[in-house]
């Protein structure tokens, strides 16, 4: 499909005229903020949003030219004039406004729409028998999908941490909820992050069912890149391209779409079923890069807050706990504000929210827990429902049900949502802590720790370079203190060295203390740095203040595909040891 466009804003010839060199702030008729940047004759324009996560921007007082601005949020700026994040640097380029002049000396900023693939082949809603259609979660972003004789699994993560030790699943799943997945249909699965993508969750379903289909999107990077290596034997994965539908039977089928941010790892879903459609846009920061279907029957997204390190792990300079406290809870305000926002925009007849459910309940991060506060979904359910009375509100509950036929001809939204029988068990309050945490503990003693050479080794697989920042990494203990037999090291890179002692040039830098246990679980395994920077499992500072997009975008999801070949490094570290008569 093509892209089609539209008129954002207008001017008239006398504001046009007002318009004053460098970046004129504008607001339409429909309250859309946007930013117009005058060089002379020359005229540039976007909207007035963070790519980041949607935040707005403000002159930045530390500009000099008058060409950039700043995001409330987390400080993300913007160059107008190029339309190019330098801070960021090295990352992102603003979506830019088509500047139409007038015969009258007025403007037009046109913008080009993003394709609407769910509309091709569009069918009418028929009429729904109750209980044809029912969704029952489960926990976090896990959802069954009941529609005729079908089922389908959303994001099955029944058991065991997420990234890490850093997640826990903060709702207990129904007792039935692996049976639940062994006799799904299909499986979604949106992407590579584990409280999507749990491998200890999939190695219980494959020890039944390895055959189940499993769907997932054309992401660069696969969502199973380390299936593999994992010891999970799944056979029957299904790679589907962006915006085509998938027939599942004559009046199931499913439609995957990117993320307009993160297309490398993020999608999300739209499922027809009788020309009704069920919108899942999990953790999309801007699902089909903004352009989405409006009046769905029901829409579902994540609205907790709290899933990064930033600002919890971060420490010196500015971050004090004052200032973390007062962040977050402004952040988290600003994402209710923003969600129930976009419900009211795309008027969906149901609204859920989900995937946000999880507690950081290791002891060892008592801390992060404490200063973590994520949003609560009855508020966000409270704030739709003063902007939007008639849309039914969702607070789901571990073996919740929603009858979307009750809920299509129902006013009272308890009519259509069946809850868990009293006395059901809605929190966790166990976890298999040791389980887990030995089995990250135990590459600690892997033999590649004793030779200090695997740091070069390391970081040379990894392939950051050309990047004026050098990094310190500290191994430490689970509360962040120095191990006597951790490492401590620097990288440079820009030319990819290993300096004794920090480099005195002008450059960036950060250190990173990284619990040793996950690190070198990392190591090891070749793995993202997600287990480490979204898993609370480090603290970080950085001189000057800056967030290294093009860093941690490479170790968070450009690593090779193929984990370090540890067997050649063994090899040939012993062959050096003979060679230079060591022990």
């Amino acid at each position: 499909m093509s892209h089609t466009s539209h008129t954002v804003l207008e001017l008239d010839a006398t504001a046009v005229l007002g318009l004053t060199e460098g970046i004129n702030f504008k607001k339409s008729p429909a309250g859309k903020c946007f930013m117009i940047y005058k060089d002379k004759n020359t005229l540039r324009a976007c909207r007035n949003q963070c790519k980041h996560q949607g935040g707005k921007f403000i002159k930045d007082i530390e500009d000099i030219d008058g060409r950039t601005v700043h995001c409330t949020n987390h400080n993300w700026k913007l160059n107008v004039a190029t339309m190019q994040y330098v801070n960021p640097p090295d990352s992102f380029l603003q979506e830019e406004l088509k500047v139409v002049k007038s015969e009258d000396g007025g403007l037009k900023l046109v913008e080009l729409v993003p394709p609407e693939p769910w509309t091709v082949d569009s069918r009418p809603a028929q009429e729904l028998q109750p209980g044809e259609v029912t969704l029952t979660y489960i926990t976090h972003a896990c959802m069954e999908l009941k529609a005729g004789d079908k089922r389908m699994m959303f994001d099955p993560w029944l058991t065991g941490p997420a990234f890490a030790r850093g997640w826990w699943l903060l709702h207990e799943p129904p007792s039935d909820a692996m049976d639940r997945l062994r006799q799904a249909d299909l499986v979604y699965i949106s992407h590579t992050h584990s409280d999507h993508l749990s491998y200890p969750s999939l190695k219980l379903l494959a020890q039944q069912r390895p055959d189940i289909p499993i769907y997932v999107g054309d992401t660069s990077r696969p969502v199973f890149w380390y299936l593999g290596r994992s010891g999970v034997n799944l056979t029957n994965i299904s790679v589907v391209p962006f915006g085509v539908w998938y027939n599942v039977d004559k009046n199931l089928r499913f439609m995957i779409l990117m993320d307009g941010v993160h297309p490398e790892i993020d999608t999300c879903l739209i499922v027809d079923y009788k020309g009704h459609l069920i919108l899942n846009t999990v953790d999309c920061t801007r699902p089909n890069n903004g352009c989405l279907p409006h009046g769905v029957d029901v829409m579902m997204s994540d609205f907790a807050g709290g899933a990064s390190g930033f600002p919890m792990t971060f420490h010196k300079g500015k971050y004090t706990e004052s200032w973390k406290r007062h962040f977050i809870s402004r952040e988290r305000k600003e994402l209710l504000r923003y969600t129930a926002n976009l419900v009211a925009t795309l008027q969906p007849k149901v609204y859920c929210p989900f995937a946000g459910y999880f507690t950081e309940a290791h002891p060892s991060d008592r801390y992060i827990k404490n200063i973590n506060t994520k949003n609560n979904p009855a508020d966000l359910n409270e704030k739709i429902k003063n902007l939007c009375p008639h849309i039914t509100t969702w607070t789901p509950l571990p073996g919740s049900v929603l009858d979307l036929a009750l809920a299509l001809t129902n006013q009272d939204d308890r009519d259509c949502i069946t809850q868990p029988p009293s006395g059901t068990k809605i929190l966790k309050d166990s976890w298999d802590f040791d389980l887990y945490v030995d089995e990250l503990n135990a590459a600690i003693s892997s033999k590649i720790f004793e030779h200090k050479s695997w740091i070069q080794f390391y970081y040379n697989w990894a392939g950051f370079k050309n990047y004026n920042l050098v990094i310190r990494v500290t191994e430490t203990d689970d509360d962040f203190q120095p191990r006597d037999d951790g490492y401590d090291y620097l990288v440079d890179f820009l030319d990819l060295s290993f300096p004794s002692v920090r480099p005195q040039r002008e450059r960036f830098y950060v250190e990173i203390q990284n619990r040793i246990g996950v690190m070198r679980h990392v190591v090891v395994n070749g793995l993202l740095w997600d287990d480490l920077y979204i898993g609370f499992n480090n603290r970080i500072s950085r001189e000057p203040d800056i967030y290294h997009h093009k860093f941690w975008n490479h170790f968070q999801s450009e690593l090779p595909l193929s984990a370090p070949d540890w067997d050649s490094f063994l090899k040939m570290t012993h062959q050096w040891q003979l060679g230079s008569g060591g022990a």
